[in-house]
C-alpha cells in the first residue's frame, strides 16, 4: 500500500472542507488509515486556508514536513505559490486558475502577482485548470474542486469505485451525478506538459 502525502490550500469559501472529505473519505474506503489536519487559517470568506491529508497503510500524525508533499492542490494560483514549497521535487501541483484576491489584495495593500501559473510550469509538473469555468459547462461552477479532486485520483493507487462512493457520500443527493461528472473528466485531463 503505497503512502501519500497531500496539501490542499485555497481561501475560505472554495469548499476546501468538502474536498478535504472527500479525499479522505476514498482513501478510507480503500483501506488506508487516514489522517487529516482540521483546516487552518481565516476560514471566513476571502481569508487563507490550508490543510492536509496523509494516508497509508499506518499514519501516525497528519502533519507534512515541509518539502514532502505528494501533492499540492490549490484552489486558487496565489495559494499554489504560497505553498509551493510543500511539494517534494518530484510532486505534484494541481491548480485551479480562477483568481480570487485574498484580503489584503482586495484591501488594495498588495497587488496579484503576474504570471504565477506561467512560473510555476517551469519547475513543477503541473496540472492547471480553470476549474469553475468547466464546472458552468456542467451546470454549475459549484462542482470545480471535482476537477482537481479527479486529477488527483488519476495519481493515487485508490480505485475510481472508492472515489464515486465518496463523492455520493458527501455531496447533496441533487448534485452527485454532476459532481461525478467533474471528478470523471479530472480524472482523464493530462499533465501540462505532456
Amino acid at each position: 500500500m503505497k503512502a501519500y502525502n497531500i496539501m490542499l490550500a485555497g481561501v475560505g469559501g472554495q469548499g476546501l472542507v468538502l474536498t478535504t472529505s472527500i479525499i479522505c473519505s476514498a482513501a478510507f474506503y480503500a483501506g488506508y488509515d487516514v489522517k487529516s489536519n482540521d483546516i487552518i487559517g481565516l476560514s471566513q470568506r476571502g481569508g487563507k486556508v490550508w490543510g492536509s491529508v496523509r494516508l497509508g497503510e499506518k499514519i501516525y500524525s497528519p502533519n507534512i514536513p515541509p518539502g514532502d508533499a505528494d501533492f499540492l492542490v490549490a484552489l486558487e494560483p496565489l495559494e499554489a505559490d504560497r505553498w509551493k514549497g510543500s511539494l517534494k521535487k518530484e510532486g505534484i501541483l494541481i491548480v485551479n486558475t480562477g483568481e480570487i484576491a485574498p484580503a489584503h489584495v482586495a484591501a488594495e495593500k498588495a497587488e496579484y502577482p503576474a504570471d504565477i501559473i506561467e512560473r510555476l510550469s517551469t519547475s513543477y509538473r503541473l496540472y492547471a485548470i480553470d476549474a469553475a469555468s468547466e464546472g458552468k459547462k456542467l451546470g454549475s461552477a459549484k462542482v470545480a474542486n471535482l476537477f482537481l479532486i479527479g486529477v488527483l485520483a488519476n495519481h493515487m493507487e485508490i480505485p475510481i469505485e472508492a472515489w464515486h462512493a465518496a463523492i455520493r457520500e458527501n455531496v447533496p443527493a441533487g448534485f452527485i451525478d454532476m459532481n461525478i461528472r467533474a471528478f470523471d473528466i479530472g480524472y482523464e485531463m493530462h499533465d501540462q506538459r505532456e
